[in-house]
């Protein structure tokens, strides 16, 4: 047997000469979780200091807030990090989940063609520019996915005059997919959408598309983090769970 000058430390963490070794075989986290923080690439920067610090690998299922909200209902996960409150906190009170944390926000922004086909350009409210670009006929790209994203452009159409359901399939088009695609979408069609910053921020492919209407209140992006309660599905990971939340919650996260 190989011996070693070391000390054995609680999960699974030997100091060797100094350094830390993780040695863990602990069973992996599954994580539901947005196509936002994947394409931000948030979770490429946070899940290898997670997994250096607690032993657990994390591995992402990256789909809309109501897919992910979905999966974790059928058991199909151990915690959620997703983005739309009201449904966070309906999961809850049903008792699909344990506890909901707000973790961080970033806000949502309107993007479109720099020819500003709409003359959106200056608008301060996101229902007006809205209604704006309905009255112009101009291409709008939807991420029509039931994803956190899809669900905060729903409420802001509410807010308008403009029947979308009548609209669907002429100048306002759902791609049913996620952050990057709806803006890859628009990007090659000239179109507007809503987008998160974060993924905006980080998309590559923004030749001719700039942002028009950020600020708005109503545009805020709030992200919480809630554990699946395994009184539903006896496979939760609750330890691994509890030690993801309470991590991202702390000072290390």
């Amino acid at each position: 047997m190989p011996m070693y000058l070391g000390k054995v430390l609680n999960a699974g963490f030997i100091v060797l000469a100094g350094f830390w070794f993780n040695y863990s075989y602990a069973d992996p986290i599954i994580l539901q979780s947005t196509t936002s923080t994947q394409n931000s690439g948030l979770l490429d920067d946070i899940l290898p200091k997670f997994q250096l610090e607690s032993g657990y690998e994390v591995r992402v299922v990256a789909v809309g807030t109501g897919q992910a909200l979905s999966n974790a209902r059928n058991g199909d996960g151990d915690v959620l990090l997703v983005h739309s409150k009201t449904a966070e906190e309906t999961f809850v009170k049903e008792g699909w989940g344990i506890e909901r944390f707000d973790v961080m926000y970033n806000d949502f922004v309107i993007v479109g063609p720099s020819e500003d086909p709409a003359n959106i350009k200056g608008f301060k409210e996101a229902p007006a520019a809205l209604n704006q670009i309905a009255a112009s006929y101009s291409l709008f790209i939807s991420r029509g996915d039931d994803s956190g994203t899809h669900r905060a452009e729903r409420r802001l159409w509410e807010e308008t005059k403009v029947d979308i359901l009548a609209a669907s399939g002429s100048w306002y088009l759902e791609v049913g997919a996620g952050m990057g695609a709806t803006l890859n979408a628009a990007s090659k069609l000239g179109a507007y959408a809503l987008t998160d910053r974060a993924t905006w921020l980080s998309f590559k492919n923004k030749v001719g598309m700039v942002v028009f209407v950020e600020g708005d209140s109503r545009l805020f992006n709030q992200y919480g983090v809630v554990a699946v309660n395994p009184k539903r599905h006896r496979n939760i990971n609750v330890v691994g769970a509890e030690t993801f939340v309470k991590w991202l919650t702390g000072p290390a996260g």
